[in-house]
């Protein structure tokens, strides 16, 4: 697997998750070719230079868990009601 090749198509995946919405992990590996590849894809989120552009924190656990987030997962928590709040 190509590192650089993988990384631009998560954040090119992510940019494609509306405003207010979630998408989960999985959905995430498959969409950029690596489905059941939940782990790996969730490690390219951890080092996501691009919080504002790239917006990882609409990417959360299939169970509905908010999951770990490089601010803090109280304020994944907060930034995603705040944009449900919007609609």
């Amino acid at each position: 697997m190509n590192k650089d090749k993988i990384s631009k198509k998560i954040w090119k995946e992510l940019k494609k998750v509306p405003f207010g919405e979630t998408r989960d992990y999985s959905w995430l590996a498959e969409k950029v070719g690596l489905p059941g590849k939940v782990r790996y894809v969730s490690s390219f989120l951890k080092k996501n230079p691009y919080l504002i552009s790239i917006p990882c924190h609409r990417i959360i656990h299939k169970n509905g868990k908010i999951g770990r987030y490089i601010l803090g997962s109280d304020f994944k928590k907060y930034l995603i009601e705040w944009e449900k709040s919007l609609f």
